[in-house]
């Protein structure tokens, strides 16, 4: 069975853990650099990526997992997980992975209030359930990342190699199929091993 990463340090790393286990998939949430072994995947959840950025270096991951996603292991970050990935950071000074390269704006859409659902297409998609939270746009794209999803003109889901990034939680709600686009790479990687 194929077993999936999830950062598990701070965020909304449960929903995450609870769709994929539905889909037929082993969990381990990761909390620490021993917990970092034999995965097919990563997801780095929604949460406060400024908490999330510290405590992974704290807690002796930053290393290894950067190190894992250079080495081609597939990565998912929603929300704040696009934020830790992202090169460049345009309202911030913090800088953390930098492997996908592109350019966030963090709370594009506002606080709490700022907050919204809506349905758009996700690559060869339609209709995808996407739930906003304080969430980042990307404002620029480096060479090679392709645009799977955009609302409202503005760029909210990108592909880039072994790395997909995108502003919204596909963990919440019912549709599965932004999931399951995600942990269709991780077994072409896990083939490919």
């Amino acid at each position: 069975m194929m077993t999936i990463g999830v950062l598990a340090v701070q965020g909304a790393f449960i929903e995450h853990e609870k769709m994929v286990e539905k889909l037929g998939y082993q969990v381990v949430e990761l909390r620490n650099k021993n917990d970092i072994c034999n995965l097919d995947g990563l997801i780095l959840p929604g949460g406060e990526s400024t908490v999330q950025g510290k405590l992974i270096k704290e807690l002796g991951m930053f290393d290894q997992l950067k190190e894992l996603i250079e080495g081609g292991l597939p990565v998912l970050g929603t929300c704040a997980g696009l934020i830790l990935l992202s090169r460049n950071i345009s309202n911030d000074e913090a800088r953390h992975f930098q492997t996908l390269p592109v350019t966030v704006e963090r709370n594009a859409y506002g606080r709490q209030l700022g907050s919204f659902r809506t349905t758009s297409a996700f690559g060869f998609l339609c209709d995808v359930e996407m739930t906003f939270i304080r969430a980042p746009v990307i404002t620029a794209i480096g060479e090679d990342v392709k645009v799977l999803s955009r609302v409202d003109e503005k760029i909210v889901a990108v592909e880039y190699k072994n790395q997909m990034g995108i502003s919204f939680h596909p963990e919440l709600g019912e549709d599965t199929r932004v999931l399951e686009y995600f942990l269709q790479k991780c077994r072409n990687f896990s083939k490919g091993q």
